[in-house]
C-alpha cells in the first residue's frame, strides 16, 4: 500500500472522503505497490478503493470517466523508491565521479518504471519473471535495454553480475509479446568491440520487428579511474574502423527492412574527424536521447529557421557562446552563417575544455561551472554569454559542481542565458530575441 499525501479540492477522491494521509491498498482488488499499478488500475470508470485510516480500513466507489484522475497525491512520483543498480560495470560512469559531490549524483538507477515513464536505459539484472510478466500485462513498452553484449559469459564480466547472461532470456519473451525494445550499446576498447560487436548485432537483429533501434556508444572516461578495471579511448583509426562495422550493417537492414536500426554516437564521427550524416539517416531520431544525431538535429534546424526568419539586416549585437569541445565546430559554423546575414552582428565561440572530469569527456553535458569560469575569466564575452542548457540540472540552474547561472554571470561579469539543443532556440536567442 502507498501513503496519499495530498487531495485535490473538490476531485471525486475528496467527495469520496479520502483524506491525506490515508493509505491506498488497493484499486479493484489489485495491490498497489507504484504510480504504474495505480495508473493501469484506475482506467476502469467504476473503481472501488480499499483504503486505511489509522489502521481500519475502508472501501470508497468511485464513478468516473474511463481516464479521468481522482484528485489523489503521493510523497513521491513513483510512489515508491526509485530501484538502485546491482551491478558493477567496468565502464559505469558513476563510479569514475570524484568524491565530494552532491550525493543523488552517486545514485545508480536501474529500474524499469523509469525505463518505460522517462527513457532510462536498464539492464534486466535486478527483475525476475514476475517483473516480466507485469512488463507484459501493463503492455510497457518500448522498454530501454543496456545490452552491450549478447554473449552471455562477457556480459558476467562486463557487469560483474553473474544473473547478467541469464536474464537476456527476457528479450525473447518481450519481443514474443510485441514489446517494442530500444537497445543500447557501450563499447569497451578491446573488450565488446571487433568480432563480438559483430555477434552483437546479429544477435539483436534477430529480434526484429520487435528490435526498433540500437545505439553504440563509447564508454565515458574522466580521470578519477584510479583502481577500477583498466579501459583507454578509441584513436581515430578505430573510430573510422567501428564506423564502417556499424554502417555495414545499418545499410544492409536499410535494404531489407527500410529502416537503419542501428546508430552511433556523435561522438564516433568528431572523434574520428569524419563528417557526421545528414538529417535522413537519423530516419526519426529514435535514440537521440543518447547522443545519436544531436548535431544532425541542432544543424538542420538552425538552418531551417535561418531560411524561415524575416532577419534584419543589421544588428548592433555582440555576444559570446561557451560550449563543449565536441559541439564547438558545428556552433561556429552556425555562427558563421548568421553573421553573414546580419550586418554589424557578431558571435565569438569558446570551445571549453573538460577540466573536472578530464579530456576525454568532450560532451555538453558534463561541462561544470568551474570550467566555464576558469576558461572564460578576463576573455571578451560582449553584450551575453548563452551556454548549453545540457550542463546544468533538468528543471534548475544548477551545475554539475553545484555553482549556479548566477554566480557564473557574477564572476564573468555578464548576462548568461542557457540554451536547448535546439536549433530554432540557438538562432533567436543569437538574435537576441
Amino acid at each position: 500500500m502507498v501513503k496519499i499525501t495530498e487531495i485535490t479540492p473538490g476531485s471525486p477522491a475528496a467527495a469520496a472522503g479520502i483524506r491525506a494521509g490515508d493509505f491506498l491498498v488497493s484499486i479493484n482488488r489489485h495491490k498497489i505497490r507504484d504510480l504504474l499499478d495505480y495508473g493501469f488500475y484506475l482506467t476502469d470508470s467504476r473503481v472501488e478503493l480499499e483504503c486505511q485510516r489509522d489502521g481500519e480500513g475502508y472501501r470508497v466507489v468511485i464513478n468516473k470517466g474511463e481516464y479521468d484522475d481522482i484528485g489523489l497525491g503521493f510523497e513521491t512520483p513513483l510512489m515508491d523508491k526509485k530501484r538502485s543498480c546491482a551491478n558493477k560495470c567496468i565502464f559505469c560512469f558513476i563510479d569514475q565521479l570524484p568524491r565530494g559531490m552532491r550525493e543523488s549524483l552517486y545514485f545508480k538507477d536501474d529500474d524499469s518504471r523509469l525505463s518505460f515513464l522517462h527513457g532510462n536505459y536498464i539492464t534486466l539484472t535486478n527483475l525476475y519473471d514476475r517483473d516480466i510478466d507485469r512488463i507484459i500485462k501493463m503492455r510497457l513498452s518500448p522498454l530501454r535495454v543496456s545490452v552491450h553484449t549478447t554473449n552471455p559469459e562477457l556480459r558476467v564480466m562486463m557487469m560483474n553480475n553473474r544473473r547478467a547472461g541469464r536474464v537476456l532470456s527476457y528479450l525473447r519473451r518481450v519481443a514474443d509479446a510485441g514489446i517494442d525494445i530500444d537497445a543500447q550499446v557501450v563499447l569497451c576498447r578491446g573488450i565488446n568491440d571487433g568480432a563480438e560487436l559483430d555477434r552483437t548485432l546479429r544477435d539483436l537483429l534477430a529480434y526484429y520487428p520487435a528490435l526498433r533501434s540500437v545505439s553504440i556508444v563509447p564508454a565515458g572516461l574522466t580521470r578519477y579511474r584510479e583502481g577500477l578495471y583498466p579501459l583507454s579511448p578509441y584513436t581515430k583509426e578505430e573510430c573510422r574502423a567501428i564506423i564502417r562495422q556499424v554502417d555495414t550493417f545499418g545499410e544492409e537492414c536499410k535494404k531489407k527492412f527500410g529502416t537503419r536500426i542501428f546508430y552511433l554516437a556523435d561522438e564516433f564521427y568528431i572523434r574520428a574527424g569524419l563528417p557526421m550524416p545528414e538529417y535522413d539517416y537519423y530516419e526519426d531520431f529514435p535514440q537521440i536521447e543518447n547522443g545519436v544525431g544531436l548535431v544532425a538535429s541542432l544543424r538542420d534546424e538552425f538552418l531551417h529557421e535561418l531560411e524561415n526568419t524575416d532577419l534584419p539586416k543589421s544588428l548592433a549585437r555582440r555576444i559570446s557562446v561557451g560550449t563543449s569541445e565536441a559541439a564547438c565546430g558545428l556552433i561556429s559554423e552556425l555562427a558563421g552563417r548568421l553573421c553573414g546575414e546580419v550586418a554589424g552582428f557578431e558571435v565569438l565561440v569558446y570551445p571549453i575544455k573538460n577540466n573536472f572530469f578530464g579530456p576525454e569527456v568532450t560532451v555538453a553535458g558534463l561541462l561544470t561551472g568551474a570550467d566555464f569560469a576558469e576558461q572564460l575569466r578576463g576573455r571578451d564575452l560582449g553584450d551575453e554569454l548563452l551556454i548549453p542548457a545540457a550542463a546544468l540540472r533538468q528543471g534548475d540552474d544548477i551545475f554539475l559542481d553545484d555553482m549556479t547561472i548566477d554566480e557564473l554571470s557574477v564572476t564573468l561579469g555578464v548576462p548568461i542565458r542557457a540554451i536547448a539543443n535546439n536549433g530554432s532556440e540557438l538562432l533567436h536567442a543569437m538574435l537576441g530575441s
